[in-house]
Order: C-alpha cells, then structure tokens, then sequence
C-alpha cells in the first residue's frame, strides 16, 4: 500500500461504519448519490477515491461534518488502528454551540466510539438531542449541567453519567470549561 493510501485507508472502513450504524444500505446510499452501488462499495473497500462533491454528499446522507470524512492523520503505519497522539486527533462539528469535540478512537469500525469534548464557559446545546445510542460520559475537570430523560444533573471533576437513547440537554453556564470523555455506542460521528 503506497503511502497515500495508508493515509486514508480508514476513510472507507469510516463510511461503512457510519452507513451501517444508521441502518441503511449500499443502494439507500447510492441511489441518494445518484452513484452505482459498484461505486460505493469500491469507496468502502479503499479502491476508489471520492471527489470532494462527493465526500460533501456523503456527509450529508450520513448527517456528519464534512470534517469527520478529512481528519485522517499522518499516523506512522505501524501505530495507524492503534495510537491516536493528543496532537492529531480528529476535529468534529464546527464548535457553533461552544463544544469542541474531538475523536479519540482510531477510526470508527468499532462497535463505540470514544470523543474528547471540551464544553466552553457559558455555552449551551440549543437543540434537545435524541438518537440511538448509548453513551457513558467521565467528567475530567468543570462542571457541566445536564437534563436526561427530563431530569436534571449537575455533573462535577469525577462524577459520570449514562444516557440510553433517551431526550438529552447540555449546558455550562459556569465560568470554567468542563471536559469531558464520552464513550458512544454505535459510532455515531
């Protein structure tokens, strides 16, 4: 495999990944594409390479950012599926709502993924999420506040809460960041 390959040998696996965790088909995929199912499966398998027009259409039907399909990093081979350094994680979503999330798992063919998310001092999520997931979340340092299932928390440094596909709200409204870890499962991002 020449190096540019390795480079972006996960962005495949990634796609497959995210299009099996959503339930949907090679044909549900390719028919919103307007691209053979042929096509598709040569992008999954690392064969062929997708233009940027396409990885943006990918992105939508797979309602992630755009960011998450061009993160890979220039990992040596040897570490490439092992070792994410702090330094070349993945950058996910834009940070719009003051969360800056990065992707600490290696790729996404896991059955979970693992984020790093960073919630800025006086931010808010400004839409109630809810999907079908189940995910863990540690608190590192801050203090974030957060509604599950209609109840609300105030989660601390130590402190770590469950959500299990249930309605869910975040906020800081302190004047710290809080971070946190956050494991998910089925990927999602």
């Amino acid at each position: 495999m020449n190096t540019q390959a390795a480079l972006t040998a996960s962005l495949g696996a990634d796609i497959r990944a995210l299009r099996k965790a959503r339930g949907l088909t090679l044909t549900d995929i390719a028919t919103r594409l307007d691209r053979s199912v042929g096509w598709l499966s040569q992008v999954e398998r690392d064969m062929s390479e997708p233009t940027i027009s396409d990885l943006r259409q990918i992105a939508a039907c797979l309602n992630v950012p755009m960011s998450m399909l061009f993160g890979h990093t220039h990992a040596p081979a040897h570490e490439q599926g092992y070792v994410v350094r702090e330094g070349a994680r993945r950058a996910m979503g834009a940070g719009e709502e003051g969360l800056i999330e990065e992707l600490l798992s290696p790729d996404l063919t896991d059955d979970f993924e693992m984020v790093h998310s960073t919630f800025q001092a006086h931010s808010k999520m400004q839409t109630i999420a809810d999907r079908p997931t189940q995910e863990v979340g540690y608190i590192i340092s801050g203090r974030l506040d957060l509604v599950i299932g209609g109840q609300a928390f105030t989660v601390s440094a130590g402190d770590s809460f469950r959500i299990r596909h249930e309605p869910y709200h975040w906020a800081n409204p302190y004047d710290q960041p809080a971070v946190a870890i956050w494991v998910i499962a089925p990927p999602v991002y």
